[in-house]
């Protein structure tokens, strides 16, 4: 059996496979991306794919406490249709 690698939410603080999760990244030159791959190069943070998540984490601020950046809206919008 293959081990399947988990990561926590930074919002909801579960423990999930990282297959269930979104990691959103900033880059070295201090910008914010979404990491399909899951290999970009930078800070990550992962998300829960649940709209609830995403909104919690848009009004609390808590992702930009974990990027120590500012997030545009439109990473938000992106996020969402994720979901």
């Amino acid at each position: 059996m293959k081990k399947v690698s988990e990561r926590t939410c930074v919002v909801s603080h579960e423990k999930l496979p990282k297959n269930e999760l979104i990691r959103v990244v900033r880059t070295p030159e201090k910008t914010v991306i979404i990491d399909t791959t899951g290999k970009a190069n930078g800070r990550g943070a992962y998300l829960k794919k649940a709209k609830e998540v995403i909104e919690k984490a848009k009004k609390t601020k808590i992702l930009e406490r974990h990027l120590e950046v500012e997030i545009p809206n439109e990473v938000f919008d992106e996020l969402l249709k994720m979901c």
